[in-house]
């Protein structure tokens, strides 16, 4: 999946946030408090990972502009 401007911003944002509280709960993990370091972990695993898979309402008008384009645009079929 190839990232524009706005999306390589918008994941370096997350990153700044999500970095620090990985790291923290791998250090609290690693220190013996299993839930709450495995908890962090999955907080900030989840802050990079589900922006990506939920669809938005921004991502909606797109979604629609790609399907009703490939209806009305078919691609040539290669004649050999």
């Amino acid at each position: 999946m190839r990232l524009g401007i706005i999306g390589t911003i918008q994941l370096a944002a997350t990153l700044v946030f999500a970095v620090p509280l990985g790291i923290f709960g791998l250090n609290t993990f690693l220190d013996g408090q299993r839930l709450l370091g495995g908890g962090l972990l999955a907080v900030a695993v989840l802050m990079v990972v589900l922006p990506r898979m939920v669809t938005t309402p921004g991502d909606i008008p797109s979604k629609v502009a790609e399907s009703v384009v490939g209806k009305a645009v078919k691609t040539p079929d290669d004649e050999e």
